[in-house]
């Protein structure tokens, strides 16, 4: 059963171990900067460890961007072990759950860089849909709940 856990010094380095491809590693932001992220936003960022029963399979990080006013995905991966088996999508639902029952958001807003297909296929498969905007080289998505 896939469940989103709390980052905590029980599982800090289960979430630092968490590695994606190769090919990968532009796209997203490994857990030790998206962490160090969290600790500096810690008001605004929601980190939660992605497990499927014990173990660990990947890293989603939720935020409220002050700027814009507006709730976002705002970093995630998947471990390259454990990629197309249904946690990203999972990952994603439980996500956007937590700023629904939490917080109430009526949307969710994300970016993506154009080069990564995988993570746009995803988005849209989720409801996301781009906004027209880029920003910063990524392409604003926007989930309407």
């Amino acid at each position: 059963m896939v469940q989103l856990k709390p980052v905590t010094k029980d599982n800090l380095e289960e979430v630092l171990a968490l590695q994606t491809f190769e090919r990968q590693q532009s796209f997203v932001s490994s857990p030790a900067v998206a962490l160090s992220q969290a600790y500096v936003y810690g008001d605004t960022a929601f980190p939660f460890a992605v497990y499927d029963g014990e173990t660990p399979v990947g890293f989603i990080m939720m935020g409220y961007y002050e700027a814009k006013r507006y709730y976002t995905l705002w970093k995630f991966l998947i471990d390259k072990k454990y990629q197309h088996k249904g946690y990203g999508k999972e990952a994603l639902r439980l996500g956007i759950a937590f700023l629904q029952d939490r917080f109430r958001a009526k949307e969710v807003y994300t970016g993506v860089l154009p080069d990564n297909a995988a993570a746009r296929s995803l988005y849209r498969s989720a409801g996301f849909a781009e906004t027209g905007l880029v920003e910063n080289g990524m392409i604003e998505m926007r989930l309407q709940l």
